[in-house]
C-alpha cells in the first residue's frame, strides 16, 4: 500500500490505524498482486462483495471470524479461559502499546492474538442475527456501522471474549484496530 499507517511500528506487530475501507482495499490489492480474484467491487464508499466464491483475499464474515477465534474449542477467550494466557489487554499493564504477534498461547487452530492486541474488522454490518439456523452466516445487508471483534491492548478483559461484538464506524481509524484477511479454501 506504500506505507505502514500503524502508530506502533516494529517487527511482527499487527498493523493498526486502518479503516474498514482501508482493509477491503488492501485485500483487493493483495489479491491483484498475487494474481487472484479481487473479492470486492469498490466505488468510493460503496463496497460490494461481488463474488462470494472468489479465490482472493477478503475480510472474514463475523461468523467465520468467531469460528476461527474459537479454534475448535469452547473457551471464553481464543485459546483459554485464562485471559492472561492468550490476550494483551489493559488490565495486564500491556505497556501502553501493541505487542509482537505470537508471544501468548495460540488457540486450537494455532492462531495467535485473536483475543486482545488489536480489534479486527470483519465484513459484516452491525445488526441482529437471524433466529434461523444457518451455515455460512452473513449478517444484515446494510447499516450504519461495521463489526469489530477480538478486543485490544487498551481495553478491559471482558471485551476480549470470543463472543464479544462491537459496532464501529467503517471510516474510523484507531491504534487498537486492525484486520486479519483470509481466503476461501
Amino acid at each position: 500500500m506504500g506505507e505502514n499507517p500503524s502508530y506502533f511500528k516494529g517487527a511482527n506487530r499487527p498493523v493498526e490505524r486502518v479503516s474498514w475501507y482501508d482493509a477491503v482495499k488492501f485485500c483487493n490489492k493483495l489479491s491483484q498482486m498475487e494474481g487472484l480474484d479481487q473479492c470486492y467491487t469498490i466505488n468510493g464508499s460503496d463496497v460490494s462483495w461481488s463474488n462470494r466464491s472468489c479465490n482472493g483475499w477478503r475480510l472474514p464474515t463475523e461468523a467465520e471470524w468467531e469460528y476461527a477465534a474459537r479454534g475448535g474449542q469452547s473457551y471464553k477467550y481464543a485459546g483459554s479461559n485464562n485471559v492472561d494466557e492468550v490476550a494483551w489487554y489493559d488490565e495486564d499493564f500491556s505497556s501502553g502499546s501493541t505487542h509482537p504477534v505470537g508471544q501468548k498461547k495460540p488457540n486450537g487452530f494455532g492462531l495467535y492474538d485473536m483475543s486482545g492486541n488489536v480489534y479486527e474488522w470483519v465484513w459484516d454490518w452491525y445488526g441482529d442475527y437471524s433466529s434461523q439456523s444457518s451455515t455460512d452466516l452473513v449478517g444484515v445487508s446494510s447499516g450504519q456501522s461495521r463489526v469489530i471483534r477480538g478486543g485490544s491492548w487498551d481495553i478491559f478483559a471482558w471485551d476480549t471474549r470470543v463472543s464479544r461484538r462491537i459496532s464501529y464506524n467503517p471510516d474510523h481509524e484507531y491504534y487498537g484496530l486492525g484486520f486479519r484477511p483470509g481466503r476461501n479454501p
